[in-house]
């Protein structure tokens, strides 16, 4: 039984660096999909939407720790697959305990979106949700579904605009690399098609970097699966970079843990010094020395 003064955290928690300065509340634990076949994050985290006791409860601590917060950060793989009623309830219960909060944000998936008509979504906008962050991971049909990401390409674009049209602002990742050995040119050409038709505000570049605890690892195992060098993964990006043509300027971000060589800068402003910045890379650095660093990693 966890003291009182504690708030509600289940398993593993995550936010993006960016959210470092929002307060964490805990809106579900775990992930309502928990299917996708690269993905360890949530592992042995059995799905759950905290009851509204235990959010009252933790509001009151933020509240006595950090009572004049600007932003929530929602806890979990995916706390937007709440309803559109329970979303506002929570929304005004914030607010209730938080009164200077000015928005709210949390992981998203495409599919969450998608039950959600266009007037809830400016309702919620209303409310103060926006900064919405979601793992598309590919915009290419083939890896969507040789990964059991639960959605396609086309939908990916259907509930961004979605959202657009609610003038939510939301921030996207790419996995570079899932596609596998030789197939990362076709993910980023197809990709970049799909991304240049929203308009993300940031969008995030993670390689693919497999645990033991994933779907993904046995495949591996069992030669079923072949993971991109990571040549081909810096080949990628390039390829990724020179193809996205969005209608407005967004921040690309490649600079977590999992990338062994940082990059970041804004698109299209900056797109020449990241394609010259990425050929010097491909020249100059070994494979074997990437790879020692990847399998270095023990945690994202």
């Amino acid at each position: 039984m966890k003291c009182t003064t504690e708030q509600h955290f289940t398993g593993q928690i995550w936010r993006p660096p960016f959210e470092a300065n929002s307060v964490l509340l805990q809106a579900t634990s775990g992930c309502s999909h928990n299917k996708c076949t690269f993905c360890s994050l949530y592992h042995g985290t059995k799905f759950r939407a905290s009851p509204f006791a235990e959010i009252e409860h933790d509001l009151q601590i933020i509240q006595r720790s950090q009572p004049h917060a600007r932003r929530v950060w929602l806890t979990g793989a995916n706390p937007f697959c709440l309803s559109y009623e329970k979303l506002v309830e929570l929304a005004l219960l914030i607010r209730e305990y938080l009164p200077n909060v000015l928005n709210i944000g949390g992981f998203a998936r495409i599919s969450d979106i998608t039950p959600k008509t266009r007037a809830e979504w400016a309702d919620l906008r209303r409310l103060g949700y926006d900064r919405i962050s979601i793992g598309t991971e590919s915009g290419d049909d083939l890896t969507l579904a040789r990964m059991n990401k639960g959605y396609t390409a086309r939908d990916i674009v259907e509930q961004c605009v979605k959202l657009q049209d609610a003038g939510i602002e939301y921030n996207i990742t790419y996995l570079n690399g899932l596609a596998g050995a030789g197939n990362g040119t076709r993910n980023a050409i197809e990709t970049a098609k799909i991304y240049s038709q929203i308009r993300p505000f940031i969008i995030s570049v993670v390689s693919l970097t497999v645990f033991p605890e994933s779907q993904l690892y046995a495949e591996i195992q069992r030669g079923e699966y072949a993971e991109s060098s990571e040549l081909e993964r810096l080949q990628e990006l390039k390829t990724l970079i020179e193809n996205l043509m969005l209608d407005t300027p967004f921040t690309l971000l490649a600079n977590t843990v999992s990338n062994p060589i940082p990059l970041t800068g804004v698109i299209p402003q900056e797109r020449g010094r990241l394609v010259r910045e990425l050929e010097t890379m491909i020249a100059s650095a070994h494979e074997d020395e990437l790879r020692k660093y990847r399998e270095g990693i023990r945690s994202l």
